[in-house]
């Protein structure tokens, strides 16, 4: 190992380089903590937990002043990582230091896994209603129905990130494409002046409709409201302009190829492979107060895949996990007949559980050990003692 080499791996095993981590981590949960007041938990965390950089905006020009999260975690678990396999003997009697540190390396695996690949959807369903999808609430999507079908839904969807590039999007599985004239993440949308051509809808009813560009909503109480401008071309030939947006509650109808299509812009959904009715939702208050005791959906789950057709309940603190998937009691709403599911898809969930499992054995195992030396050291004083005493 040359000098530069060993320099380096000095700097990577150093306890200093720990300190210097957790003393950054322990800013960015300060500074996130504040931050949420004004961005809203998700915002926060994906601000300055889960980005690589804490950036500033500097006139036209943002620059990287402080590591985010995501840098300070995995410097951070280098650090472990490297450390463990410079100083740490590989024998039994550090089982229990080994087993603690690869808990620890485990949990920021799980927090990087579900950075990455955590969904957060929600599923708004009434007493008696069935349902088969569920909703993203901070991603839109331009959807396409094909509404050949009265009792089957097509649906074709043009994702959040293709309107925010423009161009002409070709929509699989059909002979339409979009041509997205303009889209805005967040908008205030409104009837255009006189004289003025508006936003450039030609059909639908955003004809005559304008919108003024607006920062994206941060806080966690209000949505954003999007807006997309677009061309529909059924084999290059134009149908029409329309402003599409997620203020517009119903599908605007369209014709192509002698078959009826429905353009909406709308929360991305997730569509499932089986479905959900709820039949009842209770909302319980402690007697003589308005104070919530309890909500609870009884849902009937059918997947005919599986062959699979029973009640479950959901209520506070008890979800229904099923397909990879957490339903939570979240809200409610229309006089109790509304019930509102939060439903996180996270494929590492299981990881913290077990890196807990993993950082309490070894302590265990590492006392039990440490425990088990010292009562051999003291057993052997005491025989040393033994025959001085005698003497």
């Amino acid at each position: 190992m040359n000098r530069a080499t060993k320099n380096l791996w000095d700097v990577v095993t150093s306890l200093k380089l720990t300190i210097v981590c957790l003393s950054a981590l322990m800013v960015l949960v300060v500074a996130c903590t504040l931050a949420q007041v004004r961005l809203g938990t998700l915002g926060a965390v994906n601000l300055y937990m889960r980005s690589w950089f804490y950036w500033m905006d500097l006139g036209r020009i943002s620059v990287p002043i402080f590591p985010g999260g995501a840098t300070v975690g995995l410097v951070l678990m280098v650090n472990l990582i490297a450390a463990q396999a410079r100083r740490l003997e590989l024998s039994a009697r550090k089982a229990g230091i080994w087993i603690v540190h690869a808990g620890l390396i485990l949990l920021f695996v799980g927090e990087f896994v579900t950075g990455a690949f955590q969904v957060d959807a929600r599923l708004m369903f009434e007493e008696g209603q069935t349902t088969n999808f569920i909703e993203v609430p901070r991603e839109v999507e331009l959807a396409l129905v094909d509404g050949t079908d009265p009792s089957v839904e097509d649906v074709y969807g043009v994702s959040e990130r293709a309107l925010g590039r423009g161009g002409t999007v070709a929509v699989p599985g059909t002979p339409l494409s979009v041509r997205v004239l303009a889209y805005q993440r967040n908008a205030q949308l409104g009837r255009a002046p006189l004289g003025s051509p508006g936003a450039g809808a030609t059909q639908g009813l955003g004809v005559g409709l304008a919108f003024v560009p607006l920062p994206p909503v941060t806080t966690d109480d209000r949505p954003d409201l999007s807006v997309a401008v677009v061309e529909v071309l059924d084999g290059g030939r134009s149908l029409g302009t329309w402003l599409a947006s997620n203020a517009i509650d119903q599908p605007q109808p369209f014709t192509a190829g002698g078959r009826p299509w429905g353009l909406q812009l709308r929360d991305r959904r997730i569509y499932l492979p089986y479905a959900l009715t709820l039949e009842d939702f209770k909302h319980d208050v402690y007697p003589g107060t308005d104070i919530p005791k309890n909500f609870s959906s009884l849902v009937r789950l059918q997947n005919g895949a599986k062959g699979e057709d029973r009640q479950v309940l959901i209520y506070m603190n008890q979800p229904l996990r099923y397909d990879g998937k957490a339903f939570y009691q979240a809200s409610f709403g229309k006089g109790d007949t509304l019930s509102i599911l939060q439903v996180v898809e996270n494929p590492g969930w299981l990881i913290p559980y077990i890196s807990t499992v993993l950082v309490t054995l070894g302590l265990l195992v590492h006392f039990a050990i440490s425990l088990r030396r010292g009562l051999r050291r003291a057993g052997s004083a005491r025989q040393v003692a033994a025959p001085q005493e005698a003497a």
